[in-house]
């Protein structure tokens, strides 16, 4: 079956808007999904903490720092389990 060029830049961009990230971290797409969602999910809570911190900053006083230093070990521990490590970013956003 032909294929038209059209199509030919449509597979691409889907493929590099739904594939090509994940694979280079040797994930599945909805493995990579679930770890952004649980990632997302952690920082809106923090944000939350942070927001309600400067209203009453007696409240959740180490709530931020405690859940960034975490991320961050969970990170790179993450980047050292990965099947490319090599391919991940220092930084993850």
């Amino acid at each position: 079956m032909a294929t038209t060029h059209g199509s030919d830049v449509s597979t691409g961009i889907m493929r590099r808007l739904f594939v090509e990230h994940p694979r280079s971290l040797g994930m599945s797409w909805s493995e990579h999904g679930v770890g952004a969602v649980v990632i997302g999910a952690t920082l809106v809570g923090a944000g939350a903490a942070c927001l309600i911190h400067a209203i009453v900053p007696g409240w959740f006083t180490q709530t931020a720092g405690k859940t960034v230093e975490r991320m961050h070990d969970h990170m790179l521990r993450r980047k050292a389990g990965a099947a490319n490590p090599e391919n991940w970013p220092d930084y993850e956003i």
